[in-house]
């Protein structure tokens, strides 16, 4: 309590512990009187904060669950897209190298045929070379007979062999 004397007016009271208590509680009488509404008004505008607050977190909550699912949906579908773009690359590669395989079968083959023609064409010329030699070597021997027979005989035997051996020769060049 505040020790004032009667008469004397305001004094100092030097009792601290008895002072300070009663400006604290005069201090926060006036508190609460004046500012009580105005406490009230900042308990709950931060009471409305924190509600809002927690109401933007869950709303950002809900978004994000709902971004990582359609994150969750492209990726399966990206996985979809790359297995059906590995399996149609493989097929792709198994497609390009069983035409090149049946490709290069035909090229072997036709090579072959190629082979066998170039053969027989050799064989047809060296046949051909020979029957050429060979008509040749006949046409000589027959001459070298003829000119040795023309030599011994007479003339008209010589008319006929002659007629003979032009026969021989015509059937020759008609073979």
């Amino acid at each position: 309590m505040i020790a004032i004397p009667l008469g004397e007016g305001f004094g100092l009271n030097t009792n601290l512990l008895e002072t300070n208590i009663i400006n604290l509680a005069v201090v926060i009488g006036v508190l609460v009187y004046f500012g009580g509404d105005v406490l009230k008004s900042l308990l709950n505008t931060r009471k409305e904060n924190i509600l809002k607050s927690l109401k933007d977190a869950e709303e950002k909550f809900k978004q994000t669950e709902l971004n990582l699912a359609n994150a969750k949906n492209e990726l399966a579908l990206a996985n979809k897209k790359a297995e059906d773009i590995k399996v149609a690359s493989k097929q792709a590669s198994t497609d390009r190298c069983n035409f090149l395989l049946e490709r290069a079968e035909q090229d072997i083959v036709r090579l072959q045929e190629s082979q066998l023609t170039t053969v027989k064409l050799e064989e047809e010329k060296i046949l051909q070379q020979l029957c050429v030699k060979l008509s040749n070597s006949s046409l000589e021997k027959a001459e070298q007979k003829l000119t040795r027979f023309m030599s011994r005989e007479t003339v008209v035997s010589k008319f006929l062999y002659a007629r003979d051996i032009e026969r021989k020769i015509a059937r020759l060049s008609k073979a």
